[in-house]
């Protein structure tokens, strides 16, 4: 996912197609820099137990926190961003903080690789019947074929690392990854995330 994100948004990027070549230059340092920000969580992931009993963090904050990192490459690129988190309060889930991180990113990655620029995106969570949450990522980009979302592949001849990224955390915490087409369009991701194992404590899982 990494590398696709990187070729996809460098081809759109590339200085020449921008009346200011400064303002390029910028666009694609900090593409970059979400890069290297995106490689690294997904390492420190893919380098974890899946079955750690202790994995747990308060979604709410952290995920508002996550798509405020994004929400600057989107705001450069011209994506309308909507974070849906007001209603509810904290939800704890179980993963650890830093691959709750990976899975968003990768989901975003995903976006920003596979849909043009100016395309919105939104982010929902939500409470999960039984405890955990859900993480819903939509995007208004033209969607996924069916059988695309049957087998859970990515869009654009991706190798469907990020998916498989977001997937594994699901699964770690007993939950699940659902791929969908929206309403309107567009691609649906759903990460049905459980709850810790321990229950939530208020000393070190915030």
């Amino acid at each position: 996912m990494p590398s696709n994100l990187t070729s996809a948004c460098s081809s759109r990027l590339e200085t020449e197609s921008l009346a200011d070549a400064d303002e390029g230059a910028r666009i694609a340092a900090r593409v970059d820099a979400m890069e290297r920000a995106v490689t690294g969580l997904i390492s420190e992931a893919r380098q974890r137990r899946v079955a750690c009993v202790d994995a747990a963090c308060e979604a709410t904050a952290s995920l508002r926190e996550r798509v405020a990192f994004w929400t600057v490459l989107a705001e450069d690129t011209g994506r309308a961003v909507t974070l849906d988190v007001a209603a509810i309060g904290p939800l704890f889930v179980g993963v650890a903080a830093d691959e709750l991180a990976a899975a968003l990113g990768a989901l975003l990655g995903n976006v920003f690789a596979h849909t043009p620029d100016g395309t919105g995106f939104a982010v929902t969570l939500a409470p999960r019947a039984g405890g955990g949450a859900l993480l819903t990522v939509a995007d208004d980009g033209p969607g996924m074929s069916a059988d695309q979302v049957r087998r859970g592949a990515s869009r654009g001849g991706s190798t469907g690392l990020g998916l498989d990224i977001a997937r594994r955390v699901a699964r770690s915490s007993g939950g699940r990854l659902d791929l969908a087409t929206g309403p309107t369009g567009g691609a649906r991701v759903t990460l049905e995330l459980g709850p810790p194992a321990s229950g939530p404590s208020p000393e070190g899982r915030l």
